[in-house]
């Protein structure tokens, strides 16, 4: 029993050693953003590659507060990453468009949008200010899309316009989260996809 138990113990210590790599290995991955670039995540945000820059994991967060609402008139947060891929030349994102929301606000100031040559910027609900640390890989925004008109639903997709100030426009079919436990809704544009299909997601 003594010999068993060490076994097990031993296996056991194994396992958790190689989690522990597989972890390391996938957060220092994080941060190469040549990597980033080229892959595309396993999620069921859309994304885009327009000249130096390519849009990851965009997609309408499904409400987690009271201030959010898919409602129409309400208010939504969007997510995206947009990476700069230029190995010299910083990239700086304009503004974005959509037709189903009265206005976008990007939070911060209008420095806090430019993306350094080989980094990102990022936005999410929980990216609350810009964070300019030149040391971060990433800078963060809180985008919200204003004012949603109908038609913003789970399941369903929209179309979103970011204005680059090299890459130009780029236009992605937006998917709206459907959440944990809201049943999704299903139209002919649900399957649509922009310039290009969604990440290889569920």
């Amino acid at each position: 029993m003594t010999a068993l138990n060490a076994s097990t113990r031993r296996v056991a210590t194994a396992v958790a050693l190689a989690a522990a790599a597989a972890i390391s290995l996938s957060a220092c991955s994080a941060g190469q953003i040549t990597q980033t670039a080229t892959q595309v995540a396993a999620v069921n945000g859309n994304y885009a590659n327009q000249g130096d820059i390519s849009l990851r994991n965009v997609h309408i967060l499904f409400p987690q507060s009271e201030e959010y609402s898919l409602e129409p008139g309400g208010t939504a947060a969007l997510a995206f990453t947009a990476v700069n891929n230029d190995e010299q030349r910083s990239e700086r994102l304009g503004r974005i468009t959509t037709d189903y929301a009265k206005s976008v606000t990007i939070a911060g100031e209008v420095g806090g949008r430019v993306i350094d040559p080989q980094t990102s910027l990022g936005a999410g609900v929980r990216a609350a200010t810009v964070l300019d640390n030149p040391e971060e890989p990433t800078q963060l925004v809180l985008v919200t899309l204003d004012g949603i008109k109908e038609g913003v639903r789970p399941g369903l997709t929209v179309p979103v316009t970011f204005t680059f100030e090299h890459a130009g426009d780029i236009t992605v079919q937006v998917p709206v989260d459907a959440g944990p436990n809201t049943e999704r809704h299903e139209s002919a544009k649900s399957g649509t996809a922009g310039s290009e299909p969604h990440g290889g997601g569920h």
